[in-house]
This record gives structure tokens, C-alpha cells and sequence, in this order.
């Protein structure tokens, strides 16, 4: 008999696992699919920010801008051990948009959200403040306000890992080939990419959130054949060592109407991003391009004193945005907002088609799809909407200001670890770190050490806790640890795992 369920998702980014977790704790029977690795797409080429989008304000997406900004705190407080606010710096740029229309923008942006944990937006003088140091001498103004920084990889994973606690079904590696309407409900035929083995699933409902290959699911496994409603927008990002030793980020203007940010990034670099142009390949196969490249390195170089060279770029990565198609006529311009799309023939089981969204309003996003499937639900909803942001991620159980005293906390459990051992810990795991570290007394205990502090122990708790399979799985989603790591410490690794080379 095939395995019967309330709620089939396909995708496995941040709004399916949102989708996945909401409907989990409401008491629904969910299963989700995943093509790849959870977040191994979109969802974690981001710019690593939880924010409203200042610069929406410009286009007039006030709803969207306040959504995102009430988002901030909730998702902080939700957790607080992958997310921590930041201060940003925005210069201002003689010829560029002028020091009144961005003072008024950045009072709409205070005032509109609800701000209540994170500071309001002052003015600097950046001859005398400590930012203005990295910065060509020509920037005299400038003003400072709040976001939030989150690992972004890891918010997809910890509402995958929360939707599975509370009785979700979630397969990686797994691809739907098939799915139909028959005797009023979601036939699925999915396919486990590893072994090749098909199995069949039964729903009520089915939710395609694939992102930038929501149309394809559409025409190929649903057989439904529908206009383009996803506008592929590439977003491409440098990483360099660290450019400036203070914590604040910066905001740059650009003099073709986009914005660059400047980020301190995994303690020892420099994240720059990102770009926006339209995308019309394979998604699966989005790589910064050296033009994109060469306009971050020109962006950042307008402003820092020191220049941005192709040379210091040791990383970059890309992603494909899918942004719901409103007709705009450029990429940077496109609607940020999300589209649900129901497709619910009377009798005929509910399709819901999630379009665009951003990472800071997933959670929202997931509220939307629900309520707008409310009619189509089982009467058996043992939560009422809005739980998610009362309730703390895997691991986020601590206030949101409280990481310095997690790490302490930490570190008199396990006195052998490095305060930068423990801080990082922390920062991936919360309070969830001792489920890695177990009844651990010296380092020896958690087994072979892979260097940049990742051990065997570690390893194996991503393999046994969160879906991980390879070397790009452990030090490019989970972690960022290929960035401190050697080329010979990370093949060590691919070798541990039993990866070719």
C-alpha cells in the first residue's frame, strides 16, 4: 500500500521546510522531497541577511518591507544561535540618491516594522567614526541602522529538523517524476536518486515549492501546462579576507541604481554581494560569472581605500532567484514579494504553487499557504497559526541576546574546548551541541580531528541528525568550513566520507 499522507511538498528549501515544519506542528502528516541536499540551491546563495530590503522602500513594496521588518526580532528570537544583528553603514554618495530621501527612507524603515530589541538609524560623521577609516576620504556622511545576519543553509535544515521532531517526512536525494489527480486525491511516483529505487505516496494536498524549478515541476510532473510564472534573477557574491577590522557592515550605492553589501563573514573575510541580471540556463548549474565578479570588485573598490582585486576573491558563489514574473523590465526592479498560486478544481485535490519570497518571510509565506489552503484541510489542526514564531528553532532555546553566555555555558560543560571551538559550536548548534559533543571529556574523545576544529564526532552528527552525505554537505552548507580549511585537510575529509577524487 502506498504511504498515505495530509501534505506532499516538493522542494526542500527554506518555504518548503517552513511549509513542512508549520504543518507538522499543527498535527498534519507531512512528507517532503527533495532533488538534492536541503538548502542546496537558492536558500543558501543568499546574502546571509534577515532584513527588510531597504531599498524595496523605492519601489513601493511598503507590505513587503513591513512583513520582513517584523520578521527581524521573531526570527532572532527563534534563533538566536544562527542569527545576530548587525549594524550597517550607509554612506552617502555625492550624485547619487540625496542625504534627505535616504534620512526619510531609513525613518520608514524604523518606524514600520515594530522594532523593539534592535537600535533605531543615527547619523555618523565618517571623519571621526571608525568606519569611515576603510573608506576613501571623499565620504564625509553617512547613516547607521539594524538587521539581522542569519546562516542560511542552517535555517533550512533547522525547520527540516523541527518538521521531523514533530512527525514529518523528509527525503533528500529524492525526486518526484510523477505526480496526478486520481479518485480525489495526489498520486506522487518518487524516485530516490542514490539507488534508484520509485516509490509511491498518496496526498491530499500537494505544495510545489521547487523555486527556480516551480515551472518545470508544473509542465513535467504535473502535466499542467501554464504560463512562466518564476523570473530566474541571478545573485552572485565574492568572499575576500577581511577588508576592515571593525563588526559593522556596509551598504554601498552603485551608480546604476543597485546596491553592494559589504559583510564581515566567518571571522577572518569580507563578504560582498550581490548581483542582479536575469538568468535563462539550468539552474542546477548558476556560477558567478567573471563579469559579476568584476562589478563587485569595481563596487567595493568606488568606496574602500584600498582596492578590491580579481586576485583577492577566494571564493564566490551563485544562485538562482525565482521571483514571481510581475513584468518589470529589470532584474534589480522585480517584485521580492511571493505568489501563491491554488489550483483546486471543485472535487479535485488542491495544488498550491509557492512563486518568489524572500528568506526573511518564509516563515510568513508559510502561514499564507496554509490559511490559503484552510478549506482544503483535515479538521484535525492541533495548532492555530502563528506557533513557528513563538517557538524556538532546534537548539535556539536561550534569549535572543543570550549567545556570549551559551558559549560560557558551553565551555563549563566541556572545559577542553576552545573558546573559538565552542563559539562555533554554538553558532551552528545552540544548546543542541551537546547532542554532538555527547559524554565527551577531552578532545580525544570526538574522534579523528579534520582540522579548523570539525571532527569525527561532528560528522557524524550531521550525517545522523541532519541529512548530510558529502564533503560539500559538511563544509559549504552546513559549515563554512572550507573556507579555513586546507586543500589537503579537505580532501582528508572526502576521503573519510568515501568520496572519490
Amino acid at each position: 500500500m502506498p504511504e498515505f499522507y495530509d501534505l506532499a511538498i516538493i522542494g526542500g528549501g527554506v518555504n518548503g521546510c517552513g511549509i513542512a515544519r508549520d504543518a507538522a506542528g499543527r498535527g498534519l502528516d507531512v512528507f517532503l522531497c527533495e532533488q538534492d541536499d536541503l538548502a542546496s540551491a537558492t536558500s543558501s546563495a543568499s546574502t546571509k541577511l534577515i532584513h527588510g530590503g531597504l531599498r524595496y522602500l523605492e519601489y513601493y513594496e511598503f507590505r513587503l518591507v513591513r512583513e520582513a521588518l517584523m520578521e527581524r526580532e521573531v526570527l532572532w528570537r527563534m534563533a538566536p544561535h544562527i542569527i545576530r544583528p548587525l549594524r550597517f553603514v550607509l554612506p552617502h554618495h555625492k550624485g547619487l540618491r540625496p542625504a534627505w530621501l535616504l534620512r526619510l527612507g531609513l525613518f520608514l524603515y524604523d518606524h514600520l516594522g515594530g522594532r523593539k530589541l534592535l537600535p533605531p538609524t543615527r547619523a555618523l560623521d565618517l571623519r571621526k567614526d571608525e568606519a569611515g577609516a576603510a573608506l576613501k576620504p571623499g565620504y564625509g556622511k553617512a547613516f547607521e541602522y539594524s538587521d539581522c545576519a542569519v546562516d542560511d543553509a542552517r535555517l533550512v535544515v533547522l525547520n527540516a529538523m523541527d518538521a521531523r521532531d514533530r512527525g514529518a517526512t523528509i527525503r533528500t536525494r529524492t525526486r518526484c517524476i510523477k505526480a496526478e489527480r486520481r479518485d480525489g486525491l495526489w498520486h506522487l511516483v518518487t524516485r530516490d536518486l542514490a539507488s534508484g529505487a520509485e516509490t509511491e505516496i498518496v496526498a491530499r494536498i500537494l505544495i510545489n515549492a521547487a523555486g527556480p524549478w516551480a515551472s518545470a515541476v508544473l509542465e513535467t510532473v504535473i502535466g499542467r501546462k501554464t504560463p512562466a510564472h518564476v523570473r530566474m534573477v541571478q545573485g552572485s557574491h565574492i568572499v575576500v579576507p577581511q577588508l576592515y577590522a571593525h563588526e559593522r557592515c556596509y551598504i554601498f550605492q552603485n551608480g546604476d541604481g543597485r546596491i553592494v553589501f559589504a559583510i564581515p563573514y566567518e571571522s577572518a573575510f569580507t563578504l560582498i554581494g550581490t548581483t542582479d541580471r536575469d538568468y535563462h540556463e539550468d539552474p542546477a548549474k548558476v556560477a558567478a560569472s567573471e563579469e559579476e565578479i568584476g562589478y563587485l570588485c569595481q563596487a567595493a573598490s568606488e568606496y574602500f581605500a584600498t582596492p578590491v582585486s580579481r586576485d583577492a576573491v577566494i571564493w564566490s558563489y551563485s544562485g538562482v532567484r525565482p521571483l514571481y514574473d510581475d513584468g518589470a523590465s529589470d532584474a534589480k526592479a522585480a517584485t521580492r514579494d511571493y505568489v501563491l498560486d491554488l489550483d483546486a478544481p471543485e472535487g479535485q485535490p488542491a495544488l498550491l504553487s509557492v512563486f518568489g519570497g524572500k528568506i526573511t518571510t518564509y516563515r510568513r509565506l508559510a502561514e499564507a499557504a496554509l490559511a490559503k489552503l484552510g478549506a482544503h484541510m483535515p479538521e484535525r489542526i492541533s495548532a492555530v497559526a502563528g506557533w513557528t514564531g513563538r517557538t524556538a528553532l532546534p537548539g535556539g532555546d536561550f534569549p535572543a541576546e543570550g549567545f556570549a553566555g551559551e558559549v560560557a555555558a558551553l565551555r563549563a560543560d566541556y572545559p577542553f574546548l576552545s573558546e573559538r571551538h565552542a563559539a562555533r559550536l554554538t553558532h551552528a548548534y545552540g544548546r543542541r551541541a551537546r547532542q554532538l559533543l555527547g559524554s565527551a571529556k577531552a578532545d580525544a574523545d570526538l574522534g579523528r580531528a579534520f582540522g579548523a576544529t570539525l571532527t569525527e564526532a561532528e560528522i557524524r552528527y550531521l550525517q545522523r541528525a541532519e541529512w548530510a552525505l558529502s564533503a560539500e554537505d559538511i563544509l559549504w552548507r552546513r559549515s563554512k568550513l572550507g573556507l579555513h580549511m586546507s586543500q589537503d585537510e579537505i580532501a582528508g575529509v572526502k576521503a573519510f566520507l568515501g568520496e572519490g577524487a
